[in-house]
């Protein structure tokens, strides 16, 4: 009988073949055109806005190559430089940092909301809160009506963003209230947010509010306070030596070390003046460029990730 059962699915063609077993999901970096073994890369630039210095390292940086993406922080003072930029440019891949903290002592901002329309986000100055203490409670409705304003404000002052991410990844990495509020404004925007399967061990509500349609890179790499200023090529260097497939983002701070940051950061080393030069300088350098020729990385950016979302409509 199972001879006779064999050969009747055989002839009816429904037995199993090679070319009919599953096939595997395409991966990001299949759905981008390369293989799936290729290396990518998105240089990223945050803070744009913050100041005229970080303004203007980050704009050359774009210009010459050092990097390739960029996303601005709506409620700084020096957003409507960028902003202008921005829609000059309209190839630029520029995203938003959606903000909610002042994390600076002298040099504050505060939100693009009207005050009392989000209580919670701010001090009894009226700026956002210095940092998040476990005494602080932020109202995710003040975050979503915040989270609206800042993209209404960029769109109306020309920029069009490709992809979201989170000033401190306060988003990402508080709870999954907060991160429910900015997935829900990306679906509604149509737009890629900034999250790496490296976070998910440590921030497991992340894996379990996404749908399928979204969009998960692979890693991100950004220096940290421990490494010292004499390592920090060292740092870079080591990562693009041993960058391993799949999209990896590299999120760097660029600035020039000159008077107006210096005074804007002069509470502390960390993120200030000289960190962000030293991060200008390197992504700057022609060795940068040749350890990416060397190791055979591809730049990709947040649109090109935005078109995997949206494929062109086929002709008919």
């Amino acid at each position: 009988m199972k001879h006779i059962a064999f050969f009747l699915a055989l002839s009816c063609g429904v037995f199993p073949t090679a070319s009919s077993a599953q096939v595997p999901a395409k991966t990001l970096s299949e759905k981008l055109g390369y293989p799936r073994e290729a290396k990518l890369l998105i240089v990223h630039a945050d803070d744009l806005g913050v100041t005229h210095s970080v303004n203007a390292a980050s704009t050359q940086a774009l210009e010459s190559g050092g990097i390739n993406s960029a996303s601005i922080m709506v409620p700084c003072p020096w957003f409507p430089e960028i902003a202008d930029y921005a829609k000059s440019h309209p190839a630029a891949d520029f995203g938003l940092h959606l903000t909610l903290t002042s994390e600076r002592v002298y040099y504050r901002w505060g939100p693009v909301a009207p005050r009392d329309k989000v209580p919670s986000l701010v001090d009894a100055n009226g700026y956002f809160h210095h940092d998040w203490s476990p005494e602080t409670r932020v109202d995710p409705n003040d975050v979503e009506t915040e989270l609206r304003a800042q993209i209404v404000r960029a769109r109306s002052m020309g920029v069009k963003p490709t992809h979201l991410d989170s000033h401190q990844n306060r988003l990402f990495q508080t709870n999954k209230d907060l991160f429910g509020v900015i997935l829900r404004v990306a679906h509604e925007n149509n737009l890629p947010i900034l999250i790496p399967r490296s976070w998910f061990a440590d921030f497991p509500y992340l894996e379990k509010s996404l749908s399928p349609n979204d969009v998960v890179i692979d890693r991100v790499i950004t220096i940290d306070p421990s490494v010292p200023p004499y390592k920090w090529n060292d740092f870079y260097r080591d990562e693009l030596n041993h960058l391993e497939p799949g999209v990896t983002e590299f999120v760097i701070h660029l600035a020039h070390a000159d008077a107006e940051m210096k005074a804007a950061t002069r509470e502390r080393d960390t993120w200030g003046a000289e960190w962000r030069q030293r991060d200008f300088d390197f992504f700057s350098s022609a060795e940068f460029q040749k350890l990416l020729r060397d190791n055979q990385i591809h730049l990709i950016t947040w649109r090109d990730i935005g078109r995997t979302m949206n494929p062109p409509a086929k002709s008919e």
